[in-house]
Formats: C-alpha cells, sequence, structure tokens
C-alpha cells in the first residue's frame, strides 16, 4: 500500500501573495486528495476517490538552479492542463529562516500557483515516506490522483517531458 508522502508535512508555511498563513497535515491532505488510510477515523484528510484533479507537486528550492530553472515548464503546465483538471503545488525545500527570500522570489517570478514552504524536520525522516527511490536530491516531483501516487521522478523535466507525462496520467 502507497503510504501518503505528506504524512511527514506536519508544519508548512503558505504563500498567497502577502499572505502567510500555517498549513497542518489535514489540511494538506485535503488539498492533494492523499490517500490517508492511516487516519480512517479523521473527517477531513480522507482520500477523495472521486477527484480526478492530478496534483502535480515539485520539490525546489530558490538556491536551487536547476529547479529555477524548471519552475516555468510547471507554470505553463498548469495553466496548459488547468482545464482538464491538472493542478500544480510547488513545495519549497527552503529552511524556515529564508522564507522573505521564498516569498520575494514567488512575488518576483509572479507565481500564481500554489506555493508551501516545508517545515518537516530531518528530511533523512521523511523522504522515503515521499518515495522510496528519492535520494533527496531536487528538483523532485511526485503526483497525485484519486488519492494515490501516480509518478515520482528525481530530476529536471523540459517542458515537453512534464507535457508528456501530465497527458498520460489526465487519460
Amino acid at each position: 500500500m502507497i503510504k501518503t508522502a505528506v504524512i511527514l508535512f506536519s508544519s508548512l508555511i503558505l504563500f498567497s501573495g502577502a499572505k502567510v498563513g500555517v498549513v497542518n497535515m489535514a489540511q494538506l491532505h485535503h488539498r492533494v486528495n492523499v490517500s490517508t488510510d492511516f487516519i480512517k477515523d479523521s473527517k477531513i484528510g480522507l482520500s477523495d476517490k472521486t477527484n480526478d484533479t492530478l496534483y502535480v507537486v515539485n520539490f525546489w528550492a530558490t538556491w536551487c538552479k536547476p529547479c529555477v530553472g524548471e519552475m516555468p515548464f510547471f507554470i505553463k503546465a498548469d495553466e496548459r492542463f488547468r482545464s482538464q483538471k491538472v493542478k500544480v503545488v510547488f513545495v519549497s525545500l527552503n529552511s524556515v529562516k529564508e522564507i522573505s527570500q521564498v516569498d520575494k522570489f514567488v512575488a518576483e517570478k509572479q507565481v500564481k500557483q500554489e506555493v508551501l514552504l516545508l517545515n518537516a524536520g530531518n528530511p533523512n525522516v521523511w523522504i522515503d515516506q515521499v518515495d522510496s527511490s528519492w535520494s533527496g536530491a531536487i528538483p523532485a516531483t511526485v503526483m497525485y490522483r484519486k488519492g494515490q501516487k501516480t509518478f515520482f521522478k528525481e530530476g529536471e523535466f523540459t517542458q515537453n517531458e512534464l507535457d508528456s507525462i501530465i497527458k498520460t496520467k489526465i487519460n
């Protein structure tokens, strides 16, 4: 059984323009409709097997040149496939101390997609929960649909590669 990749995301900071708020586990589960079989009694965060939105979750950081380089591909893909129920979510691995840098970067790049700052502690604890094949290097991308992980890649995308993968996951 696939364990949720976001079980470890106990504290995330949400960027929405100038507003910054804390997102808890249940809210994050709800955002990406990830399978949460381990919390069956919870009223929030249970997997919605009927939600056919494809969530494309990209792990990145402002200091990661390849991450910054591929970000426009994800933005274009989000815009291109939005009508086909695709949602891109950026998860920054910058330090919480760098929150102002991330906020500034997001504003300067005019990123309209959801941006979360991960504050999950020791990466050696949570990386395998995202994907057991992930070394922890970024960029990394995971996709979810109907509450289940459908794809994982460690490394960069080209626009054509990303679009092609998304097309296979929505059809």
